[in-house]
């Protein structure tokens, strides 16, 4: 539900300049991965460069004017059940919401990465980008 809301902000403020994004809290050795990622992730992403969001947070990217938003130190996401496949893409394991297409969560040891890909975006193109950072992130 939470990542509706998220989602549903995003769409509603992509055109205004402002992005909101409800910051997660990590918890554990996730904040010290979401910390290192947040100095890996790149400065453009499929185009478009890497915004600001309201608040500010260092667990929260977006680029362009919304339409790729990530969300580090998220929980583990409800619908993910102990038996579901992920789709590897870069040697990160990506969950895809069955209920919500452009909803994607990368699952490391350390932390869960949210990203939402609207837009005239390609989630496979932007996750792809982004599973090295993530990648990284939880290498020790």
């Amino acid at each position: 539900m939470r990542a509706a809301a998220v989602l549903l902000v995003l769409l509603t403020l992509a055109g205004c300049g402002t992005v909101r994004v409800d910051p997660p809290t990590p918890q554990g050795e996730a904040v010290a991965a979401c910390d290192k990622l947040a100095g890996l992730l790149p400065a453009t992403l499929d185009g478009d460069p890497r915004g600001t969001s309201t608040p500010e947070s260092p667990y929260v990217g977006v680029w362009g004017e919304g339409a790729i938003a990530l969300r580090c130190g998220v929980g583990r996401p409800v619908r993910m059940a102990p038996t579901d496949q992920l789709q590897e893409i870069g040697g990160v394991g990506w969950f895809a919401d069955p209920e919500r297409p452009t909803l994607f969560t990368a699952v490391t040891g350390t932390a869960y990465v949210e990203v939402t890909v609207g837009g005239e975006h390609v989630a496979a193109e932007v996750l792809a980008d982004l599973s090295k950072p993530i990648a990284q992130m939880s290498a020790r």
